[in-house]
């Protein structure tokens, strides 16, 4: 099967779409891939060196002024031309979008040339280029029941998160806590803000940390490479407090109790996928408010706690970290929802149905 995929911008778009290649590779290694992207943004460096073939184009999103959203639109169907070239040379026998304005041309070119086609929307409410393609394309996958409100019901299926395939097939090593001075008979709670981290949480947790000393848990503060320096100029790891640049992801929370992340898709799918109780701080930053209506459908289902960041406070953090900490039935509860809510088996199922849609399944 050779197949293209569409992605970019974030992680939340480029990592799930990886996920989905190597799942399918894993189970046909005659598979191939075309991947296409932006020229300047992550996906350009990331893509290549997981491996994969590479074509980058020149738009932009459909924001700000009307003249600037004229000429996106505009960039967008010069570059739709430009992708039909490139299918028509690669022949996919389906072409996969995983949002971002990155995907408009690509999949309208691919439905343009009658190519199947799918799209993947990794948040509870949807982003605006997967809304834009939803009538054009033959299939949609979603994350959350929410997404069948946004899409035609007759082509969408609530499949998940392919990140939440891999997390779930994640061996827990508890090597990894000798790593970080850690011990295996303690409650652990990971604390972390994306690779990146946030300056402005680390703050609030420098304040926490002191709050935090001689609990009966203890602290994995994971604050991102380029807060560290900083963090640890005003605290430094202590016995039950410890303060990092990074962590391995996804293998260091299987070994949490509770995790403090954020509400990215992606952090979603893995926690679920792992049965992870957890209390999630969405960003602010980031558009549609993506990640408070991730949170809150995880907190809808008692699988999370949300603190908003213009409502956390060390003294909030640490209150809320000792009230599930102390309470093993909620933590048993809380885990038990979040099971319920993952997805482990998102890439096989979407594989089944890339199968159907290219007529492998007969």
């Amino acid at each position: 099967m050779r197949i293209v995929i569409a992605t970019g911008g974030t992680g939340g778009h480029i990592y799930p779409a990886l996920s989905l290649a190597k799942a399918i590779k894993e189970e046909d290694s005659s598979s191939e891939f075309l991947f296409i992207g932006s020229t300047n943004r992550m996906e350009a460096t990331e893509i290549p060196n997981a491996g994969y073939a590479y074509k980058g184009i020149d738009v932009i999103g459909m924001n700000g002024s009307i003249l600037s959203k004229i000429k996106a639109f505009y960039l967008l169907k010069r570059a739709e031309q430009e992708c039909k070239k490139i299918l028509i040379d690669f022949k996919p026998n389906i072409v996969i979008g995983f949002g971002n304005y990155i995907s408009v041309p690509v999949l309208w070119a691919a439905s343009s040339l009658h190519i199947p086609t799918m799209i993947h929307e990794q948040n509870s409410f949807a982003g605006k280029a997967n809304k834009m393609l939803a009538k054009s394309v033959d299939a949609v996958v979603g994350c959350y029941e929410e997404n069948l409100n946004q899409f035609p019901q007759s082509k969408t299926k609530i499949l998940g998160n392919p990140r939440a395939s891999e997390a779930a097939k994640v061996q827990k090593d508890k090597s990894l806590l000798a790593k970080y001075n850690l011990s295996d008979n303690v409650p652990l709670v990971v604390i972390v803000m994306g690779s990146l981290g946030s300056e402005s949480v680390n703050e609030v947790l420098k304040e926490a940390c002191g709050y935090m000393q001689n609990k009966e848990y203890q602290a994995l503060i994971v604050t991102g490479k380029k807060g560290y320096d900083s963090f640890t100029k005003s605290v430094t790891s202590t016995a039950n407090v410890h303060v990092v640049p990074y962590i391995e992801g996804i293998e260091m929370m299987s070994l949490a109790d509770l995790v403090v992340v954020r509400g990215g898709a992606t952090t979603s799918a893995e926690i679920t996928a792992l049965g992870l109780p957890s209390i999630i701080i969405p960003s602010p930053y980031v558009p549609n408010n993506h990640q408070v209506l991730n949170a809150l459908a995880l907190q809808n289902k008692n699988a999370a706690i949300m603190i908003e960041e213009k409502d956390l406070t060390a003294t909030k953090l640490v209150e809320q970290i000792q009230e599930i900490i102390s309470n093993p039935k909620l933590q048993s509860e809380m885990a038990k929802e979040a099971k319920n809510l993952g997805r482990p088996h998102a890439s096989q199922d979407m594989i089944r149905w890339i199968k159907n849609l290219v007529g492998e399944d007969k």
